[in-house]
C-alpha cells in the first residue's frame, strides 16, 4: 500500500505556537518501524494548474507570491513562509498521487492532508489549499478523459471540526456528496451546509459516535442506490480522541480504530477505492495522537489486503480488483 509524505518541510512557527508539526515525522517513523508493508514515498508538489481547479487564481497567486494580508495569515494560522508555500503544495500533491493509486490499488493514503477548512477563494484553520477538493476534480477530469464516464465522489469527513471549505467548494455539484460528521459546538462556528451533516454533543462517547457513523453511512449508500461513487475520500481525524486538545469529544483508541474499520468495511462491501487523508490531531500527549493514526493505517492497510486478495487478472495480464 502507497502512503505519501512531506513532512520534511518543517514551518518556522514562532515559539509555543499550538500546531504539532512534529506529529507528521513521528508518524512516518512509527509506520516505517511497525508497519513495513507500506510503502512510503515522498509526496509530489501540485501545479498551479492543479491547484486552479479548486481554488480561484486570485487565492493561489496571493499564496505563491507571499503577497497575503495579516489578516489572511491570521486566519490560516501560519505565518507566510517559502516553507509554507511548498508544504502547502506537496500536501495536495499526497492526496492526488493516493487518489491515482487507489483507483489502481483500492487504498492509498496521504500522512498529512484532510486541509478541509480551506475554501475556494482563503484558507483557514491551519489549511491553505484543500487537497481532497483539488484532487477530486482532477481525478474526475482524468476519469472523464480516459473513460468519458462521469466518476461520482463521496468526501467522508470524520475529523472533529465540520468540513466546511468542502463542503462550500461542492455546494452545488451533485456529482460530489459531502458527507462530514463532527462536534457540534466546534470550530469552525460559522458552518457550511454539506451534502449531510452529523453534529455531536461535547462528551460524545464510542457507542454513540458508532451509532450516528452508521446512520449517516447508511443514508449515504441510500442516496446513491442508482448511482454509487467510483471513489472516496476519507478524512480520518485523530481529534475525536479523548485526549485531544480541541476535539471537546470523548472517544477511546480503540472506538477510532472501529470507526476506521466501519469505513473501509462499508468501501469495501461495495467495492469503492479509498483515499485516506490524516486532518487534525491536539492531543494533550502527541504521542497519543500519532497512535491514534498509526491504528488508522493498520485498518487502511487491512483494507488495502482484502482489495489484492480479491484481485483478478484480466485477459491483458493487468490486476483489477473490483474497480469500476
Amino acid at each position: 500500500m502507497h502512503a505519501y509524505y512531506s513532512d520534511h518541510y518543517v514551518l518556522p512557527l514562532p515559539a509555543g505556537h499550538r500546531f504539532p508539526m512534529a506529529k507528521y515525522r513521528m508518524l512516518r517513523d512509527r509506520l516505517a518501524a511497525e508497519l513495513p508493508a507500506l510503502r512510503l514515498v515522498e509526496a509530489p508538489a501540485a501545479s498551479d494548474g492543479e491547484l486552479a481547479l479548486a481554488h480561484e487564481p486570485a487565492w493561489v497567486n496571493a499564496v505563491l507570491d507571499g503577497t497575503l494580508s495579516a489578516t489572511q495569515q491570521r486566519e490560516i494560522g501560519f505565518p507566510w513562509s517559502e516553507a509554507m508555500v511548498e508544504r502547502s503544495r506537496r500536501s495536495v500533491g499526497a492526496t492526488i498521487a493516493a487518489a491515482r493509486r487507489a483507483l489502481d490499488e483500492g487504498v492509498a493514503a496521504n500522512l498529512a492532508g484532510g486541509t478541509h477548512h480551506a475554501s475556494a477563494d482563503k484558507g483557514s484553520g491551519y489549511c491553505v489549499f484543500n487537497d481532497i477538493a483539488v484532487a477530486a476534480r482532477l481525478m474526475q477530469a482524468e476519469w472523464h478523459r480516459a473513460r468519458r464516464t462521469l466518476l461520482r465522489v463521496a468526501v467522508i469527513d470524520l475529523d472533529v471540526h465540520q468540513g466546511n471549505g468542502t463542503a462550500a467548494i461542492f455546494r452545488d455539484d451533485p456529482t460530489v456528496f459531502t458527507l462530514s460528521l463532527h462536534g457540534e459546538k466546534n470550530f469552525p462556528f460559522r458552518k457550511e451546509a454539506s451534502d449531510l451533516d452529523v453534529e455531536l454533543p461535547d462528551g460524545c462517547r464510542d457507542a454513540a459516535y458508532l451509532a450516528a457513523l452508521d446512520g449517516a453511512l447508511a443514508t449515504l449508500w441510500a442516496r446513491h442506490s442508482d448511482a454509487p461513487p467510483g471513489l472516496v475520500f476519507y478524512l480520518a481525524g485523530a481529534d475525536p480522541h479523548e485526549g485531544d486538545r480541541l476535539g471537546r469529544l470523548r472517544l477511546s483508541a480503540a472506538g477510532l480504530a472501529e470507526r476506521d474499520r466501519r469505513v473501509f468495511a462499508a468501501c469495501a462491501e461495495r467495492g469503492i477505492p479509498v483515499v485516506m487523508t490524516m486532518g487534525g490531531g491536539y492531543g494533550v500527549n502527541i504521542d497519543d495522537t500519532v497512535t491514534v493514526q498509526l491504528a488508522s493505517y493498520r485498518e487502511a492497510l487491512a483494507g488495502w489486503s482484502a482489495w489484492r486478495a480479491r484481485a483478478v487478472v484480466t485477459a491483458d495480464g493487468t490486476a483489477a480488483a473490483g474497480l469500476r
